[in-house]
């Protein structure tokens, strides 16, 4: 009775739980501040939350800080600037002090140029200051890419300057120019560098976006030998009959441990035809992943990037929405016979026709997503752990707002499958116990680390996964200080998790740790100090029951208290039938006393 009661209110509690939806709460996490352009995420006050970093106005910055508290992100630290417009920001510990820095870049009001300037504003006692500044005595051709070059930890600016056609590296703590890589390609414009593990080693090598001789898109790997990036590696042209190309984006799109390049394109000049092509590393081919964009009767495709400061390229956002262990991806589409630009979300499913059979997996557009499609205009899209659970939640910015700025939507996701998931976010390691302020610097926002997970699946089969942290920077990248990997419906044990971080020039061993029996449904925050000594690496592991967890004890509890009120009334019962039989008992005493 016990056995099967509880099955069956674990399955009716599974129905009514399971399904697929999102839910807007952007009153309750905003209340009137919903508006600005959302441009980073950070933990600016070290409290394990992540706080949203929005511009406002062209020269304003708003740092939302996480509250428990509605509404749950309240504008408290502002920063403004006196000239010029802000384009970018890029949260990070600049300077080695283990505290949350800021860099902008910022171009001129009146567009004379295009060249970008960079200020670093200086963080002290989790607070901005706008006289603690620094002011780079060089600008930039395109937003740089953040990065670490020589190993060290503490991030390095680096890009094209107005004083070189070659790439140069300011480095982080001292702030000194050195030239970057010794390459003639010139950089395509807008770039989707990146700084990411691309041949499996757990040390970051560094992907470009270049141009050709015949000014051809191209895309150029310096893989990171020994801490050195001397050579090109690999040198990939884009697909064939594509006219206009997005950004480049990085994910483990198969699940096979390895990262893959995605590549958002189109065949002509106003994205008619529309696709997403696959590479992967060391292979001079693409495959596409998406090419049906028809939904009924309407056809979609990418909104064309225009060479203007309210225009965006082609980007994809990637998050494993569904915790299935593929990583899937927003996308903004607008419908090609008019004007309508909505946000969709790109489903990584199982590969059903030929072109994509070699890797199993392909999108598929969600085109029925209620919350999502009512929101008109849309311009960006990306993940977002909203209440910190683990689930990945979505935030779109669209235009409308009252003077020109964008409005922000922040809608809940609803998806409550028995799926599981594991939360990494990789630590600077400048410090341990003995921080300044005696702080652990949780909102550094390192960029570098690799993450890589083996585990066995619900069937037996080895299942792998894997992950850069902050790989790109640039052009509303919006990528999060942590990596959160789907598991899938398996809640075994991590067999393996292994983290690696960039290493110094010279260095011939890889910088690696590898922790094991990791708890599903966990956050782990990895501290690699000191760098050099993978073992005295620290974990600190946060657990994150999930709502089937929660479910099956309220079943439990639940058949239970049946199964007591059962006993209850038959220990009653039995109770008043002792009674009956001792007074029959009392009275048989009696006159056999007689």
């Amino acid at each position: 009775m016990g056995c099967c009661s509880l099955f069956a209110l674990c399955l009716l509690l599974g129905l009514l739980r399971a399904g697929r939806g999102l839910q807007n709460v952007t009153a309750q996490l905003f209340g009137a501040e919903a508006f600005g352009t959302l441009a980073a995420f950070g933990d600016f006050n070290s409290d394990k939350q992540t706080d949203l970093f929005v511009l406002r106005g062209g020269n304003e910055l708003l740092i939302f800080l996480a509250d428990q508290k509605e509404p749950y992100f309240k504008p408290k630290v502002k920063l403004s600037i006196n000239q010029g417009v802000i384009t970018s920001v890029v949260p990070g510990d600049y300077d080695g002090d283990s505290q949350m820095d800021v860099l902008l870049t910022t171009q001129q009001q009146n567009h004379v140029t295009d060249e970008l300037s960079v200020i670093i504003f200086w963080g002290r006692n989790q607070t901005l200051d706008s006289n603690r500044k620094t002011v780079l005595n060089k600008t930039f051709h395109d937003e740089p890419l953040i990065m670490d070059f020589n190993g060290d930890l503490i991030p390095d600016v680096f890009g094209v300057t107005n004083e070189s056609d070659r790439p140069q590296i300011l480095i982080g703590r001292n702030l000194s120019w050195h030239p970057a890589l010794d390459t003639k390609s010139k950089m395509y414009i807008p770039h989707s560098h990146a700084f990411i593990d691309l041949n499996r080693d757990f040390t970051a090598d560094l992907f470009l976006t270049t141009l050709s001789n015949s000014q051809q898109i191209q895309f150029e790997t310096w893989v990171n030998k020994d801490g050195n990036f001397s050579n090109v590696t690999d040198i990939k042209q884009k697909p064939e009959d594509t006219k206009v190309v997005g950004q480049s984006v990085f994910a483990d799109f198969d699940g096979d441990g390895q990262t893959e390049h995605l590549l958002p394109a189109c065949a002509d000049e106003t994205c008619q035809k529309s696709a997403i092509y696959l590479s992967k590393p060391g292979l001079n081919q693409w495959i596409p992943v998406l090419q049906d964009f028809r939904n009924k009767d309407t056809l979609w495709g990418f909104v064309p990037y225009k060479n203007n400061q309210s225009s965006i390229p082609i980007t994809l956002h990637i998050g494993d929405y569904n915790m299935d262990g593929y990583p899937d991806a927003l996308a903004i589409l607008r419908n090609t016979s008019g004007s309508n630009q909505q946000a969709f979300l790109l489903e990584n499913v199982p590969c059903n026709n030929a072109s994509c059979r070699s890797i199993h997996r392909m999108f598929k557009v969600y085109w029925e997503l209620s919350d999502l499609n009512q929101i008109k205009d849309a311009v960006v899209a990306t993940f977002f752990d909203i209440y910190e659970d683990g689930i990945l939640d979505i935030i779109v910015l669209s235009k409308g707002y009252f003077n020109s700025e964008f409005a922000i939507h922040t809608l809940k996701n609803n998806f409550e499958a028995d799926a599981y998931f594991v939360k990494v976010i990789v630590l600077s390691g400048l410090c341990s116990n003995d921080c300044p302020s005696k702080i652990t610097p949780f909102g550094v926002n390192q960029p570098g680390p690799y993450i890589m997970y083996t585990t066995v699946d619900a069937n037996g089969y080895l299942k792998n996964g894997s992950a850069g942290q902050l790989s790109q920077s640039a052009h509303f990248a919006l990528q999060l200080p942590y990596n959160v990997l789907g598991l899938g419906r398996s809640a075994n044990f991590l067999d393996h998790l292994y983290v690696g971080i960039p290493r110094p020039l010279g260095e011939k061993s890889i910088r690696k740790q590898e922790w094991t029996a990791i708890i599903p449904n966990s956050q782990l925050i990895v501290i690699p100090y000191p760098h050099n000594v993978p073992r005295s690496w620290s974990a600190k592991l946060y657990l994150t029951p999930s709502n089937i967890v929660l479910l099956t004890a309220i079943a439990l509890i639940g058949v239970c208290v049946f199964i007591l009120a059962i006993i209850g009334i038959l220990h009653w019962q039995e109770k008043k039938a002792d009674d009956r039989e001792k007074r029959q008992e009392a009275h048989r005493f009696h006159f056999d006393a007689m």
